[in-house]
C-alpha cells in the first residue's frame, strides 16, 4: 500500500470544508417567532426538544423508509416486540411468543391497552396492520413483510402469524419500522386520509401537530399501559444546517442535537451546561454503483479504481473528527452475519487507482461520473470527489436536499453513484444485502451475480444460525472483490446535549423520549 500523499488540492479542500462547517448559522425560531423552551433554557419546563437534520416522511409507519422517521414514530406507535437499549427482544404489545412450526408463530397480546382515541387494542388491529403492510406492494416497508401470508385472530388477545416459508427474521421484523400497530376500527370508520391528518397509536406520546420540514409536536399519553410518560410534551425540530443545530443547542432552544460536526465539539464542551455524547451507530457511509450495461461503473476496474483512490482513514480523521471506523463491509459487529476479517480494514493506493483507470481505457478526465448525495453528507462527498479527481476521474457532484434525495432514492433514478449512510434496524446482514437480490436491484444498481443470488435466497429461509452466518460471510467476501459498493466507514453518533438531561445514544439511532430523562436538581 502506498504511503499517503497529501496533495495541495486535498489540503486546500479540507481547509475550505472545515471553515464552512465552523461557520455559524441563524437561530431558528418557532412559527410564531418565539423561542422554543427546552429543558436547557433554565426553566422547569417539562418539554423535551430534540433537533435532527431531516424530517419524517409521513405518519404512516408502513410507508417510511428512513431512520429519522422511525426515531420519531417509535414514540407514537408500539411494536409487538421491542428492542431495548442493549438490542435484546422484550415484550411490547405482545407479552409472549412461541414458534408453533417452521411457518407459524403464536403471540399473546397485552390486555387493557387503548389507542390514543380510546379504542381498545385487540388482535383485529394486529391482523389489519400486518396484512396491510404485507399485501400492499406500494408501501415502502412491504419488502420486509411480504412473506407474511396471513394473520389469524385466534381470539381477542391471541394471534398466529403465518409466513410463506421458514423465516429466521420474523421477530426482528416485528420490532422495527413497518410493524407499528395501527387502529383498525378508527381507520375503517374515518378512512386513511383522516388517520394521516390525526394519527392514532398506542405509544407513550400522542400526535399534536406536524409542520412539515419544521417540527413534530407530541404530547403525553396519560393512559399509557407502561406507566406515565416522563415528559408533558416532546418536540422534534427539523434543522438541516449543522451550524444552526449547534447554535440552537448553545442558546438553549433544544435539549439534544444530533450529527454534531467535529469542528464544533470543542465549542460545545467549552460550555459549562453543555456536553458531547458519542456512541458507535449501525450506519455505514458508502458509495453504491449503478452496473447497468453501458454505465462506466459497470466496469469492475473502474469500481476498484474508485475504491483505491479514496483515503477512508483520512476522511475519518479530518471530516469526521475521528468519529468513525473504516470498514470493507457494511455488516458491523453486533449484527448477525458480520465478517470480522473485513472490519477495521481499508484499501488506499492512488497510483494503482490511476493505473486501473488507464487499463479500463480512460485517459485523464475522460472517466466522467455523477455522485448524488444528500446535503447531510456534503462535506464527505466533496472530499471523495477531490480524491477521485486526483486519480483521473471527472466528478459531477449532485447535492440534494433530504426530501429530494429521498424521492430520487425511492424512484431508483440516480446516475452512476449515490452516497448514502445505511443503518440496520434489523440487526441482520439481510438488511444490508437484500437490495442486491435480482428483484430489488432492478433499476437501482442492476447488480446480477447468480452465486450471490443463491446465497441470499438461501439465507432468507435458513433456520440454522451457523450455516446462515457463513452464507452472509461468503457474500461479503465476494463483495470485497466485486465492489457493488465501496464502504467508507462505520459512523459514530455525535450528539450535543444540555447537561440537564441524561441521554445515552442507541446504536439504532432511535429517540425513545422516555429513555431521555431530566437530571435531578
Amino acid at each position: 500500500m502506498k504511503k499517503r500523499q497529501w496533495t495541495g488540492l486535498w489540503i486546500t479542500l479540507l481547509a475550505v470544508v472545515m471553515v464552512l462547517s465552523a461557520c455559524g448559522g441563524k437561530t431558528t425560531s418557532t412559527n410564531d417567532g418565539s423561542a422554543t423552551e427546552g429543558t436547557g433554557s433554565g426553566s422547569a419546563s417539562t418539554t423535551l426538544t430534540v433537533a435532527a437534520a431531516t424530517d419524517i416522511e409521513s405518519f404512516d409507519p408502513h410507508n417510511n423508509n428512513n431512520t429519522s422517521s422511525e426515531a420519531v414514530l417509535v414514540n407514537v406507535f408500539d411494536y409487538l416486540i421491542k428492542n431495548d437499549s442493549e438490542q435484546k427482544k422484550v415484550a411490547g404489545l405482545a407479552t409472549s411468543w412461541d414458534q408453533v412450526d417452521d411457518t407459524t408463530w403464536r403471540f399473546k397480546l397485552r390486555e387493557g391497552v387503548t389507542f390514543h382515541n380510546g379504542d381498545p387494542f385487540t388482535s383485529a388491529d394486529v391482523k389489519y396492520t400486518l396484512e396491510r403492510v404485507a399485501k400492499d406492494e406500494t408501501l415502502k416497508q412491504n419488502s420486509y413483510f411480504k412473506n407474511i401470508v396471513e394473520v389469524k385472530a385466534v381470539d381477542d388477545y391471541t394471534v398466529d402469524i403465518i409466513t410463506d416459508g421458514p423465516d429466521p427474521l420474523l421477530l426482528n421484523r416485528l420490532s422495527k419500522m413497518g410493524a407499528g400497530i395501527l387502529p383498525a376500527k378508527y381507520i375503517a370508520d374515518k378512512g386513511f386520509d383522516a388517520f394521516l391528518k390525526q394519527p392514532v397509536g398506542t405509544g407513550p406520546y400522542k400526535f399534536s401537530k406536524w409542520t412539515k420540514d419544521d417540527r413534530v409536536e407530541l404530547v403525553k399519553n396519560e393512559s399509557y399501559f407502561d406507566g406515565e410518560p416522563k415528559w408533558n410534551e416532546v418536540v422534534f425540530r427539523v434543522i438541516p444546517e449543522a451550524s444552526t443545530r449547534v447554535s440552537e443547542l448553545l442558546a438553549g432552544g433544544v435539549d439534544v442535537a444530533s450529527s454534531i460536526p467535529s469542528t464544533d465539539i470543542a465549542r460545545i464542551e467549552g460550555e459549562a451546561d453543555k456536553k458531547i455524547v458519542k456512541a458507535p451507530i449501525q450506519r455505514v457511509l458508502q458509495l453504491i454503483f449503478r452496473q447497468t450495461e453501458g454505465s462506466i461503473t459497470a466496469d469492475p476496474k473502474v469500481r476498484e479504481a474508485i475504491d483505491l483512490a479514496i483515503d477512508k482513514q483520512g476522511i475519518v480523521d479530518s471530516i469526521a473528527g475521528g468519529a468513525g471506523i473504516v470498514t470493507r463491509t457494511s455488516v458491523t459487529p453486533g449484527n448477525f452475519g458480520a465478517d470480522p476479517s473485513l472490519y477495521k480494514t481499508s484499501l488506499y493506493d492512488q497510483e494503482k487507482a490511476k493505473q486501473l483507470l488507464q487499463e479500463a481505457g480512460y485517459a485523464e478526465g475522460e472517466a466522467e461520473m455523477t455522485i448524488s448525495v444528500s446535503a447531510q453528507y456534503k462535506e464527505q462527498a466533496e472530499v471523495v470527489a477531490a480524491m477521485l479527481e486526483q486519480s483521473g476521474f471527472k466528478i459531477n457532484l449532485d447535492v440534494l436536499e433530504a426530501s429530494a434525495f429521498s424521492e430520487r432514492y425511492s424512484s431508483k433514478s440516480f446516475k452512476e453513484i449515490f452516497m448514502i449512510g445505511i443503518g440496520n434496524s434489523l440487526f441482520d446482514a439481510s438488511n444490508n444485502y437484500n437490495r442486491y437480490m435480482l428483484e430489488e436491484a432492478k433499476g437501482e444498481s442492476d447488480y446480477n451475480n447468480p452465486e450471490v443470488e443463491k446465497l441470499l435466497q438461501s439465507a432468507l429461509v435458513n433456520m440454522d444460525p451457523a450455516s446462515r452466518e457463513k452464507e452472509y460471510q461468503q457474500v461479503q467476501q465476494i463483495f470485497s472483490e466485486e465492489r457493488p459498493a465501496v464502504y467508507l466507514y462505520q459512523m459514530e453518533g455525535v450528539y450535543g446535549t444540555n447537561a440537564k438531561v441524561n441521554f445515552a445514544p442507541r446504536s439504532d439511532e432511535m429517540f425513545y423520549a422516555d429513555e431521555i430523562t431530566p437530571v435531578a436538581q
